[in-house]
């Protein structure tokens, strides 16, 4: 295609007539750069003004603008949070509660992480009102359902308190606080429920399951260095699953009953051996007092044993006399006794009746 056809029109229109290389007569020659140029800059002064104090307002203009960014560096922490400053995305300092001051951007930025508000986690269930009321949680069985140490199943649902302890780890090494927290918390109850029997978890005390978990949960979070502090653990259910909760029921019942026996027990024990323990006393002492009776008997009669036999090598037939006389005295003491004298008459057998007399004596006596 011709863009001749048509007379002297080109691709942009008709062709410019007159001089020019062409040597036609009349034509207009082309517009001058260097003229729009200056026309450009003479309408730009235009705008801000004419003469020598044209750039007064623009310069004004230019402080207020900077004014401006060094003023947007200022800010405020609160007094539940900590500033952080980083420095081209690079942690720099940190800042305490009241209003600080940072480089503007993108030279600094301020971070202000609430450090003592208390976050929370449910595992095994989801609240929609109060959690304290069982009503109020819904169960999750993937969360919840969890193996005992002697293979048994158990439901269990707790809750997590959480809060920041150390800004510039939890903000550099944590992304999403609730993807981390969760699956700790129920990997570390897995491990204290997987090393308990479902008789110590069912009647056990809640307080120490919770206890455990928490120090274990804050050793992993510690080891990951993510800045968080697990504040408490609180379990607030564990029950068996569904299928099973009459056995379940049975077996708290069983527990209940050993409990109560156990106490009984306990307080037969109690009241028994004090009893016992002085019948034990008693007979010691008695035992003891028997045996320095025995002994101080026993070194009398040796002792008197001693003094006889020196009497008796000084008088040898007055010691035996004495010695004959004194054992027949205790041996017919108690005994009915009969005189007989040898040089009484012959065929007469005289009778002193001691007895009778003595009779006599004590009968008066009485009856005065």
């Amino acid at each position: 295609m011709s863009w001749n056809k048509g007379g002297n029109r080109g691709p942009w229109g008709s062709r410019p007539s007159g001089g020019g290389n062409n040597g036609g007569s009349g034509s207009e020659p082309p517009p001058d750069i260097d003229e729009l140029i200056r026309k450009s800059q003479e309408s730009f002064k235009h705008m801000f003004g004419d003469g020598g104090g044209s750039t007064k307002p623009l310069i004004l203009m230019l402080v207020a603008i900077v004014v401006l960014w060094f003023g947007s560096g200022i800010y405020r922490v609160d007094a539940d949070e900590q500033g952080v400053v980083l420095r081209f995305g690079e942690f720099h300092r940190i800042t305490e509660p009241g209003l600080n001051y940072h480089l503007p951007y993108p030279i600094e930025t301020a971070l202000t992480p609430r450090v003592t508000t208390i976050n929370r986690e449910e595992i095994g269930f989801r609240s929609i009102g109060n959690m304290l009321n069982k009503e109020n949680r819904k169960p999750k069985p993937e969360e919840s359902l969890m193996l005992t140490g002697d293979k048994n199943l158990v439901s269990t649902q707790f809750e997590v308190q959480w809060r920041i302890k150390d800004a510039v780890k939890f903000l550099f090494n944590v992304r999403r606080p609730d993807l981390v927290v969760k699956p700790v918390a129920e990997t570390a109850m897995r491990e204290v429920i997987g090393n308990e029997e479902l008789d110590n978890i069912i009647s056990g005390e809640r307080g120490a399951i919770g206890g455990e978990t928490q120090k274990l949960m804050q050793s992993i979070l510690d080891d990951y260095n993510t800045g968080i502090e697990i504040y408490e653990v609180n379990l607030l259910a564990v029950d068996a699953p569904e299928p099973v909760v009459d056995a379940f029921i049975d077996v708290l019942s069983a527990q209940q009953e050993k409990e109560t026996l156990q106490n009984q027990a306990q307080k037969y024990r109690d009241g028994i051996i004090p009893v016992a323990q002085g019948q034990v006393e008693k007979m010691v002492k008695d035992a003891q007092a028997y045996k320095e009776a025995v002994v101080a008997e026993a070194t009398g009669d040796a002792a008197r044993f001693v003094s006889v036999y020196n009497e008796y090598k000084q008088a040898k037939d007055v010691t035996k006399k004495r010695m004959y006389l004194e054992t027949m005295e205790k041996i017919m003491s108690g005994m009915n006794k009969v005189i007989l004298d040898d040089h009484s008459g012959q065929g007469v057998l005289p009778y002193l009746p001691l007895p009778e007399v003595k009779k006599r004596e004590t009968t008066n006596e009485g009856g005065q």
